[in-house]
């Protein structure tokens, strides 16, 4: 038996996309979509669901309320449960790993998968204490560099403000 939430991510993920639904609109035909997967494929088709390719004749489908709520639920309920947790967007696993070859997190369904099959990966923990370490030193250049034009500034505003004085002056 599948678990309520694998249920659910299947149950609430939109046909064209497969991801969880953003802004779902509901077609004559009965079938839902996101908005935005609609309009891409009704840019490159006729008007008709992308799923039976049954014609429709309004071009402005009305939003599946309760389809969205549902969704707009899930989600944060997930986002709660799970607090620092992120899960695959393909296949609603947590992301446990990360690639080094295209620097993204992963889950480990995608680590075996062609996309990331040869990919050198490491635990998601190592890689972002490796990427704090990247971060900490950058920041400390970027703070060095930040304490020299400040003290730039300082100079140039006393060379501005002597400019003033010798001005004023020479005018009188």
């Amino acid at each position: 038996m599948a678990s309520k939430n694998s249920f659910c991510t299947d149950e609430l993920s939109c046909p064209v996309c497969l991801h969880i639904f953003q802004d779902p609109v509901v077609l004559p035909c009965s079938h839902s979509v996101c908005r935005g997967c609609l309009q891409r494929f009704w840019s490159s088709n006729r008007q008709q669901c992308p799923i039976c390719r049954k014609r429709s004749k309004s071009s402005s489908p009305p939003s599946n309320l309760v389809l969205k709520n549902v969704c707009e639920s899930f989600l944060q309920e997930r986002s709660q449960g799970a607090s620092a947790e992120l899960f695959c967007n393909l296949h609603n696993e947590k992301l446990k790993l990360y690639c080094l070859v295209d620097k993204k997190a992963i889950c480990v369904v995608c680590q075996s998968s062609k996309i990331h099959k040869n990919h050198d990966c490491c635990p998601v923990d190592e890689a972002a204490h490796d990427q704090k370490e990247e971060l900490k030193s950058a920041l400390r250049s970027l703070q060095g560099r930040l304490d020299k034009m400040q003290e730039i500034k300082v100079t140039c505003n006393q060379s501005a403000n002597h400019v003033k004085v010798s001005t004023n002056l020479t005018i009188v």
